[in-house]
């Protein structure tokens, strides 16, 4: 009997495995592939959408430009996984048996117990979220005047913080909207634990487009018109994003395997595999061992790294072959501020460029090409020509 792998989720990790599952494969095992959404998104880039809804046609990928035909997709979201009856079970009541399941379902937002955050704030984890986006800050500057204008609040100062709160300053400038922008992070800088030289390079990009950076004070409760930082300081919104971390989905925290018992993150060795031999587990829904303290960042990066590692995993355990350990590469920091870019530490092939940091033509040009390559990979060069201006 042919075993059948089962792939869950189609971000990075999902998409990414997919592809080197099926060139491993070459037909000897059967390949079922489930997600919610029947298009993998480029969600690094989702945040271009905030500014022009129309980029969502360049950062959405369709599943029948990614699989084989080979390989069934089932448009669906996953309840739970059964690892004593080997059973895949569906939010429709379905179910689907495997014999090897690698779970890539991605993450949600972290609300950390901040009262009315998850009541008022938007989030940025899907198409939909930055589409919304989009809407709520147009219509908050329909309602302004430049005498009186909306505020918009982003709450978290990384990368998808920093992305968004440059995304909305395009936007403003572009219409003219009568719209103050305003960057909150709990910790002393922006971009927090990353190189001083990196997060000088940010914030000058963010104060140079009028962005208002407040470092230094969580934000402790929201209610439907305040932001309420620190002990004092009370910050009055329009529109209210939040971007400050991530906790792992509902379906991973059912499953019976090991896992962080607060964020419910999938625990997983080196080579993915989990405390149960049959299911395997890389992306941000997993805590991914490695070398030191830490485990592997919940990175688009990362998750394109594991991914083909993690195709070849699998086909290995379905042929009885020992399986392959993963270290992440850190191939460096490219960051967008609307327009521009700031590229950091950034290797090729082991090499460093030669400029530490760095911005202008090449930076942005290196964000341009990251998500070329992305896309080009998981899909057609020609998807990736047409996608390179918006990106």
């Amino acid at each position: 009997m042919t075993d059948n792998v089962v792939v869950l989720g189609a971000g990075y990790a999902g998409a990414g495995a997919v592809k080197s599952l099926e060139d491993e494969l070459n037909g000897e095992a059967d390949i079922t592939w489930i997600s919610e959404h029947d298009y993998h998104l480029v969600l690094h880039e989702s945040h271009r959408c905030i500014r022009d809804p129309s980029i969502q046609e360049k950062v959405t990928i369709p599943v029948g430009a990614i699989k084989s035909r080979q390989t069934e997709f089932i448009q669906e979201r996953v309840a739970t996984i059964d690892t004593d009856d080997q059973e895949i079970e569906l939010e429709d009541d379905s179910t689907v048996e495997y014999d090897y399941v690698l779970v890539a379902i991605g993450s949600r937002t972290a609300f950390f117990g901040i009262e009315g955050l998850e009541k008022y704030a938007h989030t940025l984890k899907s198409l939909d979220d930055a589409l919304g986006i989009h809407d709520a800050v147009a219509n908050a500057a329909r309602d302004a005047t430049q005498n009186d204008p909306a505020r918009i609040v982003v709450g978290g100062a990384g990368l998808s913080g920093i992305q968004t709160a440059g995304e909305i300053a395009e936007y403003r400038d572009a219409r003219r909207a009568p719209l103050q922008i305003h960057l909150v992070e709990g910790l002393n800088e922006v971009m927090p634990n990353g190189d001083p030289e990196l997060q000088g390079a940010i914030r000058k990009r963010l104060e140079a487009k009028d962005i208002n950076i407040m470092c230094g004070e969580f934000i402790g409760e929201v209610d439907e018109e305040t932001v309420y930082i620190g002990d004092d300081e009370e910050l009055g919104y329009d529109e209210l994003i939040w971007t400050g971390g991530i906790t792992g989905r509902d379906a991973a925290g059912s499953v019976d395997i090991d896992k962080d018992e607060r964020s419910h993150r999938i625990t997983s060795k080196q080579n993915f595999q989990t405390s149960d031999d049959r299911v395997f587990a890389i992306g941000d829904c997993a805590l991914v061992d490695q070398p030191g303290d830490n485990p592997a960042p919940p990175t688009a990066q990362a998750a394109w790294q594991a991914a083909e590692v993690a195709g070849e995993n699998l086909a290995r355990a379905v042929r009885g072959q020992p399986l392959k350990t993963w270290t992440h590469t850190d191939m460096g920091t490219v960051i967008s501020v609307g327009e521009e870019a700031v590229a950091h530490g950034v290797k090729y092939m082991g090499v460093s460029a030669p400029i530490n940091t760095f911005g202008g033509f090449p930076a942005k040009n290196l964000k341009k090409a990251i998500a070329a390559k992305w896309i080009r990979k998981v899909s057609s060069t020609d998807r990736a020509l047409k996608a390179w201006s918006d990106m």
